[in-house]
Formats: C-alpha cells, sequence, structure tokens
C-alpha cells in the first residue's frame, strides 16, 4: 500500500478530527507547476522552475507551512496536557479531571501516548515525503529547483515548526514506555516493538518503530558532557542537554535557570539562537532513565549535588559582595 493511502486511511480512522497534511492536494500543486512550466518549454522556455513561482511561492510553500504549523501545534497542546495530567498530584489531578473528558485510567492514558506519537511519526514522514517529491531530481519533480525546496525546508526548521524537533515527543515516547513498565519486575526496561530504550556501549537511544519500516530515534547523550542526559532539558530546537551543561552553554546561573538566558544564546549543536528561554524539563525521560539505570543515576546525583551546592554558594558570593560593593 502507498504511504499515501495508508495516511489516509490512518487520519480517517482517528477517534477525533485533528490537522494534518493533505497529500493529494499538495501533489496536484506540484502536477500543476510541471504541466505549467512544459507549455513554457514548449514555448521555448528553459524547463525548469523559475526563482519565482506563482504554484511553488503562490500556493504550495504557504499552505505546506500552515499545515505543519496547525500539526505541531495540536501535537504541543495535546501532548502538554496529557503530561500534565499524568504528573500532576492530589488536588490539582481532580481538577484537571474535571475540566477535561471526566477520568482517565491507566489503560487510557497509555492509548492517548501512543496514538499521539503515532500522529507525530507519521505526520513527519508525510511532511518529508512531500518535500522529498519536490526535491528528488530525475523523477517527476526535475524541473523544480532543489534550492527552492532547500530554502523552505531551512525556513521550517528555524520556526521549530518540524515535529520530529519538538521537545514534547521524546517526552511523550518516554511518559509511554513508563506507563507500560512491568509492575512485577522494576529492576529491567521492557522492549515494548514500538517504543523502547536502547543501550548501545552505554550510549541510550529512545526509538520508536511504526508500520514496521518508519523508525525515530533519539539520542540521550548529552554532547556537552558526552555522557548520558541528567536532570534532561530539551531546547526548543528539539536538541536535549543535561540542565547544568545547558545553564552552562547560556552563560546563566542554575539559581537564575534558562529563563534568564539571553536571546543571542545559542544552541551548541545546531547553532540556532534564542531556543534557551523556553527550554521544557524532561520530567518523564528523567524517571525512565533513572529506572534503567538505577547505579549510574545514583552516582550522577551525589556528583551533582555537590555542584549545584557550589555553584549556588558563588552565586550568592557574588550577590553579596555587588550589593556590598566589594
Amino acid at each position: 500500500m502507498k504511504f499515501a493511502k495508508k495516511y489516509d486511511r490512518y487520519m480517517k480512522g482517528m477517534n477525533e478530527e485533528l490537522p494534518g497534511v493533505g497529500l493529494k492536494r499538495l501533489k496536484k500543486l506540484l502536477k500543476k507547476c510541471r504541466s505549467d512550466l512544459q507549455s513554457h518549454e514548449n514555448d521555448g522556455a528553459a524547463g525548469r522552475c523559475p526563482g519565482h513561482c506563482s504554484v511553488c511561492d503562490g500556493s504550495f510553500f504557504p499552505s505546506l507551512l500552515n499545515e505543519m504549523s496547525a500539526v505541531v501545534g495540536c501535537f504541543n497542546e495535546k501532548a502538554k496536557k496529557l503530561l500534565e495530567l499524568h504528573l500532576a498530584s492530589g488536588f490539582k489531578k481532580y481538577t484537571m479531571w474535571f475540566t477535561t473528558k471526566g477520568h482517565k485510567s491507566h489503560g487510557t492514558l497509555i492509548q492517548q501516548g501512543k496514538d499521539l506519537v503515532t500522529y507525530a511519526i507519521i505526520n513527519a514522514v508525510a511532511m518529508r515525503k512531500i518535500l522529498k517529491k519536490l526535491l528528488t531530481k530525475g523523477l517527476s519533480c526535475q524541473i523544480h529547483y532543489s534550492k527552492q525546496g532547500q530554502e523552505f525546508k531551512a525556513q521550517a526548521q528555524s520556526l521549530h515548526i518540524e515535529i520530529l524537533q519538538s521537545p514534547w515527543l521524546s517526552e511523550l515516547m518516554a511518559f509511554y514506555i513508563n506507563l507500560r513498565r512491568s509492575k512485577k519486575d522494576k529492576g529491567v526496561m521492557e522492549l515494548f516493538g514500538d517504543c523502547s530504550l536502547i543501550f548501545d556501549d552505554d550510549k541510550p537511544t529512545i526509538s520508536c518503530n511504526l508500520f514496521d519500516s518508519m523508525r525515530v530515534d533519539i539520542s540521550l547523550t548529552c554532547s556537552i558532557c558526552l555522557d548520558t542526559v541528567f536532570d534532561p532539558v530539551a531546547l526548543s530546537c528539539g536538541h536535549i542537554y543535561c540542565y547544568l551543561c545547558s545553564c552552562s552553554a547560556a552563560s546563566v546561573t542554575i539559581v537564575d535557570g534558562l529563563k534568564s538566558a539571553e536571546r543571542k544564546s545559542k544552541c551548541p549543536l545546531c547553532r540556532q539562537a534564542g531556543v534557551f528561554p523556553h527550554a521544557v524539563h524532561l520530567d518523564e525521560l528523567n524517571m525512565l532513565l533513572s529506572y534503567s539505570c538505577p547505579d549510574y543515576w545514583e552516582k550522577r546525583i551525589q556528583m551533582e549535588r555537590v555542584e549545584r551546592v557550589r555553584l549556588a554558594k558563588e552565586h550568592w558570593e557574588s550577590q553579596c559582595r555587588a550589593f556590598l560593593g566589594m
């Protein structure tokens, strides 16, 4: 079965209507561009998409950009609400239950977590399929400038709307695995085929398989300290770091936090600016890693405690010196 039909069947089979990517409509726009250019070619014009194409620039790219924004916005909102409900305690949880559609059982939370991860990944594949069709050379889209598609992709990344860059995706995958953990065997992490935590030479990766052909792997190694992320945070660009490492990269103290980071501070990996103030604390991922490698986690807790006390002491000493004019 072709992906477009598989995607169509999946979106129509959902319990509620959610934003999606109009693959058929977008493909028709590309075909229209091709037919227009072929008619120009017959008139002696060059057979390539010009610097400004009324179909591509006027319809295709704006439509896809709007659809990507709607999908990612919907996913982020639903993932945030689901995770807040699961992590809430006491009166706050009961209040959230009443404001949502009644009590959510353990099984319901598992299913909703799985459905959201599936929704994110299949839409990410749909977005990339249509971009690949635009960029492919030697096939139906050889008339298009690859540069146009590349510029659009860069624009989408800069707007943080590629769904696989969403800080909530890894957190939701961890949430799903945590709920599926065996209550009988708390010392061993189960692999569930669709979402799992994998260790390769002590380097952890959270992985998700979908439809036997789609796979998402998210590395859980901090690229600053080169160790397993501890007290992880995801920047708005999607990259994951230890909290202390991210504070160091943003040149802020642990007392002030990442919200105080300057807009010019850049992600150490992708070099995008302004990604620290909206960083997301990955509590579910933190729990998953603490269960999966308890010895390492206990060791890191001891090290972090000493380091945080030292950093906090330095911060308040500097504040006292500034206050006293020393």
